[in-house]
């Protein structure tokens, strides 16, 4: 084997992944538990082989030249890559990696979580009980929204969309999906049935959004859209915040335009659109989606073997900029 990389990692993950990246390569971890400005961020992947990158770290060509030709890959740890610019990177010659399947699960799970406690109102009646409000049961107490048997809309048929989508057969739900083209695979694992948006968006009760963020998916829903739906219907969103025109969503919540939304991603993360933080019929989560233990692990590992292939000269297994 050649000699053993640098390899810089711009936030500390679990040690099962560092560990392993560690039996190939001189790694360095950013000692402190946040995102790096830029300007730490270009100091700190100066002279390195390559780079273990997050989700919140913006990888541009003022990196990638700080970097050094000498610099290979950058892997970032998550499955989107829209905090990279491949065009800069494929000037540059740098392989991009990302970390795909390993969270489908935890992702699915947690927008289920959101449509629950959102129809639910599980947050609201947690707070409402801790305050010491409840004076025993009543009849019009927290009244929230029915599921089963009801029509969920998915957004994206990727490999969350359709995980999302195949659990709805336990509550009797009748499945629509919407994405660029048709999904026959999808279709056969899910029973859902093709709609246009329009339809879509009419007709569901509940709309969970599962599409990478691209520019034609920037604002996919906003206020056109919250004027189709059912006043009585909940927005779903794991997939990226500004999918969602934040501004227009809370003005939808407000007057009652939808019933309410669940949200782990928003448009200027981490902060949130004034008046969004006050509205009950709406439950906000910080981008939590695959933390678990087991995912992050595996998130880390897939990562670093994608490094540990491109130092051994080979192909990494999930290269995005072929």
């Amino acid at each position: 084997m050649k000699k053993k990389w640098n390899v810089f990692v711009t936030r500390m993950l679990p040690e099962p992944a560092i560990n392993y990246l560690k039996e190939y390569c001189e790694v360095e971890i950013n000692p402190e538990d946040r995102v790096l400005s830029k300007a730490e961020l270009v100091a700190a992947v100066k002279g390195r082989d390559a780079v273990l990158s997050q989700l919140t770290d913006i990888i541009d060509d003022a990196v990638f030249a700080a970097a050094g030709p000498q610099c290979k890959v950058f892997a970032n740890y998550a499955v989107g890559y829209n905090n990279v610019d491949l065009e800069a990177a494929a000037r540059r010659g740098v392989m991009i990696t990302n970390t795909p399947d390993v969270l489908t699960d935890a992702t699915a799970d947690l927008a289920w979580t959101l449509l629950f406690a959102t129809a639910r109102r599980v947050v609201e009646a947690d707070d409402f009980l801790r305050k010491g409000k409840y004076q025993g049961w009543g009849p019009m107490l927290l009244l929230g929204v029915e599921i089963t048997g009801k029509t969920l809309g998915v957004i994206g048929t990727g490999r969350i969309g359709q995980n999302f989508a195949s659990k709805a057969k336990a509550f009797s739900m009748k499945v629509l999906y919407n994405d660029i083209h048709r999904n026959l695979d999808f279709e056969k694992t899910t029973g859902a049935v093709y709609a246009d948006k329009e339809t879509l968006l009419r007709e569901s009760d509940f709309v969970s959004l599962h599409v990478p963020l691209l520019p034609a998916t920037r604002h996919l829903i906003g206020a056109p859209e919250f004027y189709i739906m059912k006043n009585t219907a909940i927005l779903i969103n794991t997939s990226r915040g500004p999918v969602v025109n934040e501004q227009e969503l809370v003005a939808a919540l407000k007057s009652g335009e939808i019933w309410g939304a669940g949200l782990d991603v928003f448009e200027n993360e981490p902060e949130l659109t004034p008046g969004l933080a006050e509205l009950t019929n709406v439950v906000i989560l910080p981008h939590v989606a695959s933390a678990t233990v087991e995912t992050r692990i595996n998130m880390g590992l897939v990562a670093a073997r994608n490094i540990v292939a491109a130092m051994q000269g080979e192909v990494p297994p999930n290269l995005v900029n072929r």
